[in-house]
């Protein structure tokens, strides 16, 4: 009986470790619309070459350059882990709400925090992005 316990106590906590498969509500393939940092609003022009996929946790912004790496979602915030590219080693902290073609995503660029609401007013290291589905 007391081996069985053992066993039992193990198995339980080597499952618990194991992360668990999330379901993205954001799997897709998003292009952003319109882009403001720090309550600014960023040109057109920035927006054109860009697009997000989301598949499960993992995400890819391609842009510039690529940049690869893992999303953590709680009920409407987003924890992103950037594991390649230019945010490698970065944790940033979102919000986000998404209709069936649009997705809107305040990030907080220092990580510290989440963003309180949808705007980067008087707060320079936010970045609010709206992205319309194309996939």
């Amino acid at each position: 009986m007391r081996y069985f316990l053992s066993y039992l106590v193990i198995t339980l906590f080597i499952i618990s470790c194991r992360p668990a498969p999330e379901n993205s509500p954001i799997n897709g393939t998003w292009k952003p619309v319109s882009q403001n940092l720090g309550g600014t609003p960023l040109p057109l022009a920035a927006n054109s070459n860009q697009k997000l996929v989301v598949t499960d946790s993992l995400y890819t912004m391609h842009a510039e350059s690529i940049d690869k790496g893992i999303i953590h979602f709680n009920e409407h915030k987003m924890d992103i882990y950037g594991q390649e590219g230019p945010n490698k080693g970065k944790h940033f902290k979102a919000i986000y709400k998404q209709t069936s073609d649009s997705l809107t995503v305040c990030y907080n660029l220092q990580g510290d925090s989440y963003p309180k609401a949808f705007s980067t007013e008087g707060q320079p290291l936010y970045y609010l992005v709206v992205f319309k589905r194309i996939e």
